[in-house]
This record gives structure tokens, C-alpha cells and sequence, in this order.
């Protein structure tokens, strides 16, 4: 297995209240409603607002017990930008024989793709978001990696190089899955410091429309090649509650 640390990401997503209030973000990453402002006296209707959603997040992290001083060789970053920005990276482990830390660039990676998401020439184009950060980094080593940027109209863009993965689940069911690259067994695609590497071109791009209530799961190949998508579906409905309550992922 290519990596044995664990991403897991579960998250949210909220509209426009009915009673004509809008969700702004607080510190953090909670969402609230505020109250709606009274009405401008006119003679023309009242434009219609269509529905807005954004993400709500829950991060964990649980690397491999033999990496746990070094913290793991996964990274990721989170933003609140949109409708919210979510990604992982892997290093790949292989460089450690090599005395190359396999963290420092996913660390790098994702760092420099976390500052350039509101980039003009990213323009909310996860693949272009993978071009520019890669061309940015300049640690040694290579990683698996997976974007997934979400516009306000429900519409999840994702852009992902190796076996990081994303789940959609409604209702309990996984209505969307990315696929893994792999050259071979344990070999997958990767973004690397070395001209061998694949770059953005080789990133699969995919798009998938959603609806309020649903829950995204993204993570390393170290959760979904060592966790079943039903036992994923129950453990996030194990948090559905709290998670509705609370408005928070």
C-alpha cells in the first residue's frame, strides 16, 4: 500500500433560509443564519434568490502507528473561499529509503495550492489549482493528490493524480466515488520533484451536482484501501445528527 496514514473529511452543506435570511461563516468553520433585513418599499417584485450551499467541515487525521512522531506524510488544507475548498495529499512513502521525508512535499503542496485559491489565473479551476502549486513546490519527493472546490450553485469540481478519493453519500447511499490512477499495484499516479512524475494533464476531472444534506468523505488511499464505502455510509451516519444540530462538519 502506497500510504498507511488516514484523511477523513466529513461535511455539509446549507441553503438560503426560507424566511429570506442569508448564512454568513464565523470563526471557524460554523455556519448561521442571520436575520433578514426588511424590504426596500418598490414597485417592482423582489428579485428571486436561488438557493446558495457551502461546506461545513470535520478534519481527522490518524496516521500509521510508525509514523506517528513524524506526524504522518499526509497534509491537506481547508478553505472557506466559495462555496469551500477541500484537498489532500499523500507523500509516497518510497523516498524514505531514500532519507527524503515523504511529508515535507505533500506539506509543500498543499501549503502553496492553499494560497493560491483565490489566484485570478486559477480562476476555481481545481486542475489549474494542481498545475500552479505543483509548479510551486520545491521540496523533494512526490505525493498523491485530490482538490475538490465547491461553487455556490451545488456544482463540485474535482481534479485529482493517484489514489486520493472522494465519496458522495445521499441518504445513506454513495451516489458519487472518484476512481484510483495506478500505473500498477501499489504504484499510483503522483505529482513529483523528479521530470518522471505526472503533472496536471494527467489529473482526472469530474464534476458532480449537490443538494443540501449531502455528506462528502475525502481522504488518502490509507482509508478507503483499508475501509469498506458501507462501513464509510455508517460511521457518517453515526454523526448525521450532531452534525445537523450543530451546523457544523
Amino acid at each position: 500500500m502506497a500510504a498507511t496514514a488516514v484523511s477523513q473529511y466529513y461535511l455539509s452543506f446549507h441553503s438560503i433560509p426560507e424566511d429570506g435570511g442569508t448564512w454568513r461563516r464565523r470563526t471557524g468553520s460554523s455556519v448561521c443564519c442571520t436575520p433578514p433585513v426588511a424590504p426596500i418599499p418598490s414597485s417592482s417584485p423582489p428579485p428571486v434568490v436561488g438557493p446558495e450551499l457551502s461546506l461545513s467541515f470535520r478534519a481527522h487525521v490518524i496516521p500509521h502507528p510508525k509514523k506517528v512522531e513524524k506526524g504522518g506524510e499526509d497534509a491537506f488544507f481547508i478553505s472557506s473561499y466559495n462555496g469551500g475548498v477541500v484537498a489532500v495529499a499523500d507523500g509516497v512513502s518510497g523516498w524514505a529509503e531514500q532519507n527524503v521525508n515523504p511529508a515535507l512535499f505533500s506539506r509543500e503542496l498543499m501549503s502553496k495550492a492553499s494560497s493560491l485559491v483565490e489566484d485570478e489565473e486559477v480562476s476555481y479551476n481545481p486542475r489549474t489549482l494542481i498545475q500552479k502549486a505543483h509548479a510551486a513546490t520545491s521540496s523533494v519527493g512526490s505525493a498523491t493528490v485530490i482538490i475538490a472546490m465547491l461553487e455556490k450553485n451545488g456544482t463540485l469540481k474535482i481534479a485529482s493524480v493517484g489514489d486520493c478519493g472522494l465519496r458522495v453519500i445521499r441518504k445513506g447511499q454513495v451516489v458519487f466515488s472518484t476512481s484510483p490512477q495506478e500505473h500498477y499495484f501499489d504504484c499510483p499516479y503522483q505529482l513529483s520533484s523528479e521530470a518522471v512524475g505526472q503533472t496536471y494533464l494527467d489529473a482526472t476531472v469530474s464534476s458532480v451536482e449537490l443538494v443540501k444534506g449531502d455528506t462528502l468523505v475525502i481522504g488518502s488511499d490509507g482509508l478507503f484501501d483499508n475501509v469498506f464505502d458501507h462501513e464509510i455510509v455508517s460511521a457518517v451516519g453515526t454523526t448525521s445528527d450532531d452534525v445537523t444540530n450543530t451546523g457544523i462538519g
